[in-house]
């Protein structure tokens, strides 16, 4: 899995793009590729967590997004992330 970490800044053109990239992240979620997303308590970033293999395949989901094509918008960080699964008898 992959975090990244979005920074937003409150520019107009951003709220303007945020509902076409919740309609992406909804979609993505229901294929389960997104496992979870939203914003940070206050409002100056965001998480999205992916479930794809490798880097290459987080970037192609980045570049469909309408949002990171905005000002105001940026990915701070994107980082492989393993979650603990707990094994239980």
């Amino acid at each position: 899995m992959w975090i990244v970490e979005l920074s937003l800044a409150p520019t107009a053109e951003r709220l303007q793009a945020r509902s076409a990239h919740r309609r992406l992240l909804a979609s993505l979620c229901e294929r389960g590729v997104v496992r979870m997303a939203g914003p940070l308590a206050d409002d100056s970033g965001a998480v999205v967590v992916f479930d794809v293999p490798g880097r290459d395949d987080v970037e192609r989901l980045l570049k469909r997004d309408p949002y990171l094509a905005t000002p105001g918008v940026a990915v701070a960080s994107v980082r492989e992330w393993r979650p603990f699964t707990p094994v239980t008898s």
